[in-house]
């Protein structure tokens, strides 16, 4: 007799079909939870990168671990602290260098008067004293009032004050052509209002250090005092314009440099 081969029974078929597909699930799900520990220890182990570009402000900031460096604070002109580091220096005032220049030539009014440092060439006059150097010079660099007082022809003369001590140090004439004392002579003519009261208008409009003072013209030819006044605050300058004939405030300039 032949022999047959006979099959499992459907029941086998469907158990072992069951226990096969149950070992190959487990199998996947424990390659799944160990590739996603893999990716987790990664994460931890591996720093984070800024990858933010520099239009990206809110990404950039959530990942800087710098501080942002405060801005600079704004500093003074050299202007303002040549200014702050000169008018304390001079303890003579514009006024009581004012009445020294005038003192020096007769019948002579004043016309210019400026704070500044003296100059190397004023420090190299040596000698005995003499009319025109009746005082020395106060060393290179220190505070002094320059001064120019005219006559009624127009003649002017140049005198030079020690800002701190008050004593002149330097008178000389100034070298003149004749249209210049014309035109100096017919300005003092119009300027009617005297350099005090010409300061005492600026000075009710501006507070601060009188440092220049001088009689000018404005462009419509009138007659002014032009009168710089030093705010020792903020060490800005204020350059006011005063009607040399009326006293009034023609115009006024406030340089920060």
């Amino acid at each position: 007799m032949s022999s047959v081969r006979r099959l499992p029974p459907l029941r086998s078929m469907a158990v072992i079909c069951a226990l096969g597909s149950s070992v190959l699930l487990m199998t996947g799900c424990t390659n799944a939870d160990t590739a996603r520990s893999s990716v987790a220890e990664a994460a931890q182990t591996t720093p984070a990168t800024n990858t933010a570009s520099p239009t990206d402000t809110g990404t950039a900031t959530a990942t800087s671990t710098g501080s942002a460096s405060p801005s600079a604070s704004a500093s003074m002109t050299d202007d303002q602290a040549e200014r702050k580091a000169l008018v304390p220096q001079a303890k003579v005032t514009w006024d009581k260098a004012a009445d020294t220049a005038v003192k020096e030539v007769p019948d002579s009014k004043l016309v210019d008067l400026e704070l500044k440092r003296t100059s190397a060439e004023a420090t190299a006059s040596t000698g005995s004293p003499s009319p025109s150097m009746p005082n020395p010079a106060p060393s290179q660099g220190a505070p002094e009032w320059e001064a120019k007082v005219a006559t009624s022809d127009g003649t002017v003369h140049r005198i030079d004050i020690d800002a701190v001590s008050g004593k002149v140090f330097r008178t000389q004439a100034e070298d003149q052509d004749t249209d210049d004392k014309q035109q100096l002579a017919d300005l003092l003519k119009k300027a009617t209002q005297t350099p005090e009261q010409a300061v005492k208008a600026a000075t009710d409009k501006v507070k601060g250090t009188v440092t220049h003072v001088e009689l000018d013209e404005n462009d419509d030819q009138k007659a002014i005092w032009s009168v710089d006044v030093v705010s020792t605050d903020s060490w800005d300058k204020t350059t006011l314009e005063v009607d040399a004939a009326s006293g009034d405030i023609l115009n006024q300039h406030v340089d920060r440099d």
